[in-house]
């Protein structure tokens, strides 16, 4: 019952994005009304030309030629009518998965960064990519073979009610058994197609995770076991979609079985009837066309059932995306502008499981142009509170203020720009060396690119590029060293001049001599800019103004670099591990 409602709500899901096109889908089952109307008047032409054919030597040919000429117009009406069902169908199917397709895309822009924490990005890439591509295939098979299908049923139906009452009573008796099997065959296949796209999923995420990271896999001699991963996930895609495939591919020789009694049944009863003379000889031939028309589509019908559960599951992955729970609306927020930089946190609390606390009772006052360094071991929550300044996570309790402001009270877009963030982890599009630079600021011009560059000490290396700022980037930098993609993240900044700047390990990649040409740089930038410092390396915050020490997500000790040296606590120790003989 449970999977039946899953089932129907998917169903009427797709259903709501289809009713987009209606006129177009009104207009393709007109066309196969023609078509299988034409198709059904073929058997009718054919009983009729061999009624013309009496015997040898005594054949109408008169009448047969006018006959032909019919069928031929016909027949070339037929194949207009397809051409053009088909144009739609595609039309429409492959509107219908772009629509949904833009939908789940535009989902993963306004979904927190706590959900991509939390799930597998290969399975989510599958979702959007392969489970689509699936529906896709499965809803114009639907779109093709379903509208006409049906209506050729029904029209035979009426077409050999009109011929003979009694023959078609025999069709429609043994019709259910045929409905019977395809209906307890689609049941079944409806789970091992969804356990198909899950464990396609998986898969997806491993050769990811592999290809990504294929350097650490070869440097850790990770081979075998990625190997034995890999088959351990390949071997449950073979069993559930050779489970899936098996039952499926029952349905068409169950339903071709029911075919040949229907066929069989029509072929005895006929005969006798021809014999009685109550059908002639070419009636009974066009009834056995129509039991062939009307069998047909049950076989389709049956293969397009299978492939629609096979869509829907696919289907009901995505919508699951879909209706993940979004980002609140931030309608009726203000902007955050004319940032001064004065930074309050007040009694802060944040856990990334509420059950267990990372962040406890943080109070924190910044004044504009202030340097903070945050230093600790790690996991003491120095990126954690990053997040929270750029509202990456929301606090479990207590504020935070910018000028006065509640960052909540205003749209995150506007909070993040006024924020220049440079992360210990580079990221890089695919696209040229400028548009990367540019990134963050689209209408810059190419002197102020090549000047952000040169600040950021990247214009050197940049030039001796083939081509330069047109040099193109592959995916996530991987023509570049790390400390080269490092540069051009600072310089993306740079480009940028936001009146506060985020530093998450800036130059850990970067060798020394070029470090302290970037850390002066940065001194430059950082003039009357509040800045927050995350620093493993104690010798590159010396020069801050204030030094946060955190432990087990708490502030334990707040000073300069003098101060905290003279107090002999936690700092004091972290400093005499790095630089004590």
């Amino acid at each position: 019952m449970k999977q039946w409602k899953k089932h129907s709500s998917t169903l009427k899901r797709v259903f709501y994005y289809i009713g987009f096109y209606r006129f177009l889908v009104l207009l393709s089952l007109m066309l196969a009304g023609i078509t299988v109307a034409l198709t059904l008047y073929m058997p009718i032409l054919t009983g009729e030309a061999v009624d013309y054919i009496v015997g040898k030597g005594r054949v109408d040919f008169v009448g047969l030629f006018t006959v032909f000429k019919r069928m031929l117009i016909v027949l070339l009406l037929t194949a207009l009518m397809q051409w053009g069902m088909n144009i739609l169908n595609n039309y429409v199917a492959y509107r219908v998965v772009m629509d949904i397709r833009t939908k789940a895309f535009k989902q993963l822009q306004i979904l927190p960064i706590s959900y991509m924490d939390s799930h597998s990005h290969g399975d989510i890439i599958s979702r959007v990519i392969a489970d689509i591509d699936q529906f896709a295939d499965g809803l114009l098979m639907g779109f093709t073979q379903l509208f006409t299908g049906v209506l050729t049923i029904l029209g035979t139906l009426l077409f050999m009610l009109h011929v003979n009452i009694q023959i078609t009573i025999v069709v429609v008796l043994v019709t259910p058994i045929s409905m019977l099997m395809a209906g307890y065959i689609a049941k079944k296949t409806f789970t091992m197609f969804r356990a198909q796209s899950e464990a396609r999923g998986d898969l997806t995420e491993l050769i990811n995770e592999m290809v990504g990271n294929q350097k650490v896999v070869k440097a850790f001699g990770y081979e075998k076991e990625a190997q034995d991963r890999f088959q351990t996930i390949n071997g449950r895609l073979k069993v559930s979609s050779l489970k899936a495939t098996f039952f499926s591919s029952i349905t068409n020789p169950a339903t071709r079985f029911v075919n040949g009694l229907v066929y069989a049944s029509v072929a005895t009863v006929g005969a006798f009837s021809v014999i009685k003379g109550r059908l002639s000889v070419g009636q009974l031939t066009c009834f056995l066309s129509y039991a062939n028309q009307y069998t047909k589509p049950f076989n389709e019908i049956s293969g397009v059932v299978t492939e629609l559960q096979n869509a829907l599951a696919c289907a009901s992955r995505v919508f699951e995306l879909i209706d993940e729970k979004a980002m609140p609306s931030e309608e009726g927020k203000g902007q955050l502008e004319e940032v001064r930089g004065d930074i309050k946190i007040h009694h802060v609390n944040f856990g990334y499981q509420k059950e267990q606390m990372l962040i406890q009772d943080m109070n924190l006052s910044v004044k504009k142009g202030q340097k903070i360094a945050i230093v600790g071991p790690t996991g003491c929550g120095k990126s954690t509170m990053i997040n929270l300044l750029m509202r990456f996570y929301d606090v479990n309790s207590g504020a935070i203020t910018i000028d006065g402001i509640d960052i909540y009270d205003v749209t995150k877009e506007s909070l993040r720009k006024n924020f220049g963030m440079v992360l210990q982890e580079t990221w890089l599009k695919t696209g040229t060396i400028k548009e990367n630079i540019a990134y963050g600021c689209e209408n810059a011009t190419m002197e102020q690119i090549i000047e952000a560059a040169k600040s950021a000490h990247a214009h050197s290396f940049i030039k001796k590029m083939p081509q330069g700022y047109d040099t193109m980037i592959t995916e996530d930098g991987g023509n570049l060293s790390q400390g080269q993609k490092q540069l051009l993240c600072i310089a993306r900044v740079m480009l940028c001049q936001p009146p506060m700047l985020i530093l998450d390990e800036a130059t850990s990649s970067i060798d020394t001599r070029t470090e302290l040409l970037v850390q002066q740089a940065f001194e430059k930038m950082m003039e009357g800019r509040t800045s927050f410092i995350v620093a493993h390396r104690l010798s590159t915050i010396k020069e801050a103004d204030c030094i946060l020490v955190m432990k087990d997500g708490k502030i334990i000790e707040k000073g300069t670099h003098d101060q905290l040296l003279e107090q002999h606590g936690f700092y004091y120790q972290l400093y005499q591990s790095q630089f004590s003989k």
